[in-house]
């Protein structure tokens, strides 16, 4: 029987906390590069934070402004990544007293490296090739560029913000093709921005040319186009055992498609690419049995719901749509993308069952 190299929670995991209005050092079992921070009681922005860019500035995936130093002041969010996870301030978006909160949290390479064997200028790539994920900081052009990405695989997909500029987080995929994208921080459908002259065209396909195992190309588009900006991308590719990327469509039933993902998920991400829809994140932390119902929307500061006709199960080898509402993530003849990540495994990296090493 293969052993699993790794377990997943040591690389993902999501975790739940108490505000408590002053510093306050949060277990994640791992020190994460990646952290996603969400205060679920209140209309407060998402906020995350990487340790590539510089410590303490923070984008809000429901927004399309620029970076934010949440580092000091009265309303400080954020002190440090350390140890076996993260210290949070007093700010309300991160550690407010008595508030509850949820983070997401990866575990990557660190503050990275500079890597030059793309075309693109100033590029440093946090990566973790193993589990098939990194970040990526470039400095913007007005011309096409390629850019590497460090995943040892080709991309499934690609989520981009332009770091120190206004601008939309652009996430494109293999499932819709390279050709065109969605927002995170908005409900509109998938764009197929189609002929990459056309400005804002292809923005990861430029001249025609999909994401490689090693680079990704950009086209100089309205998004990245500032030589006086920089972007930041967050990257991940499917790994047996730890991710799952991929699309599905709804039935519009109650009894919901199975997706299967070969582990239990940790949490699953998803969003509606055939018309409008509000992006969702559930986890196994928050509700921590079936039916999991709470959930909160990366593009919308909202409070945590938990309405009985937009849930999901969380089962040994993936997840069960049980939502039937029209605006839910099954509706009927949908499309539908998702990213999952493991809780535990039921088959290792080379396809074999995993056992616990």
């Amino acid at each position: 029987m293969a052993y699993i190299s790794f377990q997943p929670h040591d690389h993902f995991n999501s975790v739940t906390y108490t505000g408590t209005g002053s510093s306050n050092t949060i277990a994640v079992g791992f020190q994460p590069d990646l952290t996603w921070i969400k205060n679920t009681g209140e209309s407060e922005s998402h906020v995350w934070f990487d340790a590539v860019r510089t410590n303490g500035y923070y984008l809000k995936s429901d927004a399309n402004s620029a970076e934010i130093d949440g580092s000091s002041g009265g309303s400080g969010l954020w002190s440090a990544f350390a140890g076996n996870g993260f210290t949070v301030l007093n700010g309300n978006r991160t550690n407010d007293s008595s508030n509850s909160y949820a983070s997401w949290n990866w575990k990557m390479n660190g503050a990275g490296s500079a890597d030059s064997s793309g075309s693109a200028s100033n590029v440093t790539v946090s990566a973790d090739a193993t589990r098939g994920m990194s970040i990526v900081r470039w400095q913007g052009s007005s011309s096409a560029q390629t850019v590497p990405h460090g995943l040892g695989g080709v991309p499934d997909i690609i989520m981009m913000k332009e770091q120190t500029a206004t601008g939309n987080w652009i996430v494109s995929n293999k499932f819709g093709s390279w050709n065109g994208y969605i927002l995170l921080n908005l409900t509109n459908a998938f764009y197929d921005s189609g002929d990459a002259s056309s400005g804002s065209g292809r923005m990861f396909k430029a001249g025609g040319t999909e994401p490689s195992s090693t680079l990704f190309s950009t086209n100089g588009s309205a998004y990245m186009d500032s030589t006086s900006n920089y972007n930041i991308g967050y990257f991940f590719r499917s790994v047996k055992g730890f991710s799952k990327i991929g699309s599905y469509i709804g039935n519009g039933n109650v009894n919901g498609p199975m997706i299967y993902t070969g582990f239990s998920p940790a949490a699953v991400i998803a969003k509606k690419t055939s018309g409008t829809g509000d992006w969702i994140i559930w986890d196994n932390k928050r509700d921590g049995y079936n039916e999991t119902l709470k959930r909160v929307y990366p593009n919308d500061p909202a409070g945590e719901e938990s309405s009985t006709t937009q849930g999901v199960d969380f089962l040994s080898n993936g997840f069960k749509l049980r939502g039937t509402s029209s605006n839910a993530w099954n509706s009927g003849s949908d499309t539908y993308i998702y990213l999952a990540f493991a809780a535990e495994a039921v088959v290792a990296s080379n396809g074999n069952p995993a056992t616990a090493k």
